[in-house]
């Protein structure tokens, strides 16, 4: 199960680089089911990602301080 789960971390790692994101962090975190009635283990997945962003023709953002 293990080895799924680390698949489906490279996949989604894969999926974000391909669309240009860098991705600087990978997280997964595998816990038992919280509900009752399911044995089965679960999986959380957590991805820190950045991408540059050309600057504007006049070569400033709305957003920067100035």
């Amino acid at each position: 199960m293990d080895d799924e789960m680390l698949d489906d971390q490279r996949e989604l790692v894969s999926l974000l680089e391909s669309a240009g994101w860098d991705v600087t962090d990978a997280e997964l975190t595998v816990y038992e089911s919280p509900w009752e009635d399911d044995d089965s283990p679960e999986a959380s997945i957590t991805l820190s990602a950045r991408k540059r962003y050309p600057e504007d023709e006049d070569g400033g953002s709305p957003y920067r301080v100035k």
